[in-house]
């Protein structure tokens, strides 16, 4: 791992492997981000071009297939996570989801084109849960919501790096592929030398007397309550990132808004995505995450609605989407920022995957119905009535959300959020 000269501290070794492990868990979470707006960015263009004969049901499949793909690595990512280690299974779901996206664009056929991303998208899903139990683990317990926002500005400043690059290259949308999987290719060289093992996992493997099966750790009474609804907010908040993500720039261009002005606002979105994570970080850790978290979701609820109205005025159509970000977004993130400061380091991780994977379902329920109500002609404005619904869910079930775990025979009560 990171070489360091006999003349180095202990304080310095700290320092460095704490930045680096800083550094490449928010570039893997950005890869992510990249990814999540690849195919919301082109699908305009793959139907307009009719490329491999694609239809919107056959977007809304690849769309879908790419999300179980995602599922499938984060539920399965988290028990190996808390039993192997945190470095080898990142550095690999990185090789593994970078190698078939360069794959992608070769396809031949529609049914090659979303196995390519249903494959792609295993080693992708893996990636997020296992960088936020790395960076939460290095952070101190109050600043574990921020050290969860902050690791998700690298998801929202990939989506904004590939609107960006989308608005450029056009019809040449292969190339969106290609930067991503070797990018992704790069990152996974300078892991492997540079990313240490996190500390609190080797510390909690010593702690063992026994093998444990994590996940049956969270059916227990002390985190069943408090599973239940993390992972019912992250089914519903999901949905919100994926559907919105993904349709956002068609529901759009749907309710009169042409091509361009509907991908800027897919740009904007995401930008308000990075700042509504920087700022909700910080209120969560002065305030308590429970609460903030409802205050987002509740504030998502209102922004989604105005979404469903037509805007004249370009300013106020920017500001809305702009604060849609802000609190959809960070609203999501600040439920993975609950699980990182609820649970102890021996079933985080796979509490962090089970809440990813379960919220995965979301993210591919989503795209479906937001696919479904624009092939029939009504993605605006039922789309974002959907959507508004589903942020309101989302509000409830954070409600019944404990502020502190109970204590059990073994473990001592965990910090308040």
């Amino acid at each position: 791992m990171t070489p360091v000269t006999s003349r180095s501290t202990p304080a310095t070794r700290t320092a460095g492997r704490d930045a680096w492990t800083v550094i490449l868990c928010w570039i893997t979470v950005m890869l992510e981000g990249y990814d999540l707006v690849v195919l919301g960015a082109i699908i305009p263009t793959l139907l307009k071009t009719r490329h491999l004969g694609m239809t919107a049901g056959d977007a809304t499949t690849v769309a879908t297939l790419s999300l179980v793909g995602v599922a499938i690595g984060a539920v399965c990512v988290g028990p190996l996570a808390d039993r192997l280690g945190r470095r080898l299974l990142l550095i690999g779901s990185v090789v593994l989801f970078s190698v078939f996206t360069i794959l992608v664009p070769l396809a031949g056929s529609v049914a090659m084109f979303a196995v390519l991303r249903l494959i792609a998208g295993v080693g992708l899903g893996a990636c997020m849960p296992v960088s936020l139990t790395m960076m939460a683990e290095h952070m101190p317990a109050a600043r574990r919501a921020r050290a969860s926002t902050l690791t998700m500005t690298g998801y929202h400043t990939g989506a904004v790096i590939t609107s960006l690059l989308a608005l450029q290259v056009t019809d040449n949308w292969q190339i969106l592929f290609y930067v991503l999987g070797v990018a992704g290719l790069l990152v996974a060289v300078v892991q492997w030398f540079r990313l240490p093992e996190s500390e609190a996992f080797v510390r909690a493997k010593e702690e063992q007397d026994s093998p444990r099966a994590p996940f049956t750790e969270l059916l227990k009474p002390a985190y069943l309550r408090a599973g239940i609804g993390v992972w019912v907010a992250s089914f519903m908040g999901l949905l919100l990132v994926y559907g919105l993500n993904t349709w956002l720039p068609k529901l759009m261009n749907d309710a009169g808004y042409p091509v361009p002005t509907a991908v800027t606002q897919l740009l904007i979105l995401n930008v308000g995505g990075v700042a509504g994570l920087v700022v909700g970080g910080f209120v969560a850790d002065r305030r308590g995450i429970k609460g903030t978290t409802l205050g987002w979701f509740g504030v998502s609820v209102v922004m989604l609605a105005c979404l469903s109205v037509k805007m004249e005025n370009d300013l106020l159509l920017d500001l809305v989407v702009f604060l849609t970000g802000v609190f959809v977004f960070s609203a999501q993130v600040l439920v993975y920022a609950y699980v990182t400061n609820f649970y102890p380091a021996a079933v985080r991780g796979t509490a962090l995957g089970s809440a990813s994977g379960i919220g995965r379902i979301g993210s591919i329920v989503g795209p479906s119905i937001t696919g479904a109500l624009v092939t029939a002609g009504i993605g605006h404005p039922w789309g974002f009535y959907f959507f508004a619904l589903v942020a309101a869910f989302a509000f409830l079930s954070v409600l019944t959300l404990p502020r502190r775990a109970e204590p059990t025979p073994v473990e001592a009560v965990a910090p308040a959020v």
